[in-house]
């Protein structure tokens, strides 16, 4: 006994086999194989459900407690009181007339506009640097790396050994006779602010580095070749040739810089704790210190959500001025 034929279908793909019991509708006829592709889809989609279990641990570690944060921010809640008051807009308000909470955005703000234009412009400056056919460009471009991978508190913590009035930044000027220029540097009002950005600068300069130098290595040497051919010097070839090509670093290395220093919080805190006085204070440091010194949780999760807002507000507009820069220069 002969099995039965198997029935071929022949659309725009290759033909479709189906088994014996299997049986085209007209539906299935028609020219497109939309319900045959529908099958394929479904088969090779995997089922939405298999990401379920990471979802509900994402909803219940990010989400719910941050849904829950947002409403304390409208407490008086003290962090350990079961009973508070819902009070509003009243902890935003309070920021308007608190005067360490204004000087800390302002802190914040200085930071990250310190930070996102001194390590960018020294990133890019070693990235060009070591961009070229000197012996020793790998070893510098490994020491000037390295920093980048100590743990921010470890550097803090090293610099603010070096940076004492009897640290060895101290001593050295003495060696070579500047003592005129010995300073506190981290108990001085006027130059703690500058340390804590110099610091930060001289850790991640060579995180910027590395990026501007893999898109510098992505750069045609054709380009440059035939741009000297037409007589263009070399100030004129990174400003007409190689700087649209790196639109793509900047966007990454100005979006890291700015977020990192909006939200500073650890190299602050340990080198300065936000003194003296409130001189360094950032928002992270004065949440810190409402929160877990003074007890007014309610008023820190309200400056945590103003700290959101300012980081998402920043980089999305960051991001839409320079992907539209990286899109005009291609």
């Amino acid at each position: 006994m002969t099995a039965p034929p198997l029935e071929t279908f022949q659309g725009r793909g290759p033909p479709v086999i189906l088994a014996p019991h299997e049986h085209l509708t007209d539906h299935d006829r028609t020219p497109g194989t939309a319900p045959v592709a529908k099958a394929r889809r479904t088969r090779n989609t995997p089922p939405w459900w298999f990401a379920l279990p990471a979802l509900l641990l994402f909803a219940f570690v990010v989400l719910v407690p941050s849904a829950r944060g947002v409403y304390y921010a409208f407490t008086d809640w003290d962090g350990l009181d079961p009973h508070f008051s819902f009070v509003g807009l009243g902890n935003f308000a309070d920021m308007f007339i608190d005067a360490d909470a204004k000087q800390a955005i302002w802190h914040t703000l200085l930071i990250a506009v310190s930070i996102t234009v001194v390590q960018n412009a020294l990133g890019l400056a070693l990235a060009l640097g070591v961009n070229t056919a000197i012996k020793s460009r790998n070893v510098l471009r490994v020491f000037l790396f390295a920093p980048a991978v100590i743990t921010p508190i470890v550097t803090a913590y090293l610099w603010r050994n070096l940076l004492g009035p009897e640290g060895a930044v101290n001593s050295l000027l003495g060696a070579v006779g500047l003592d005129d220029w010995q300073q506190d540097w981290l108990g001085s009002p006027s130059l703690a602010l500058w340390a804590v950005v110099g610091v930060i600068v001289w850790q991640f300069a060579g995180y910027s580095m590395v990026i501007f130098l893999a898109g510098l290595q992505s750069v045609p040497k054709e380009i440059h070749e035939a741009a000297a051919m037409d007589g263009a010097g070399p100030a004129r070839r990174f400003w007409s040739v190689t700087r649209p090509l790196l639109a793509p670093a900047f966007t990454i290395n100005l979006m890291l810089s700015i977020i990192g220093g909006i939200k500073l919080f650890d190299q602050v805190y340990a080198l300065t704790g936000g003194g003296p006085g409130h001189a360094t204070d950032t928002i992270s440091t004065l949440i810190y210190k409402d929160a877990f010194t003074l007890g007014e949780f309610g008023y820190s999760i309200a400056l945590a959500v103003v700290l959101t807002i300012i980081v998402a507000v920043a980089s999305t507009g960051q991001y839409l001025v320079l992907a539209r820069n990286e899109r005009a220069a291609s």
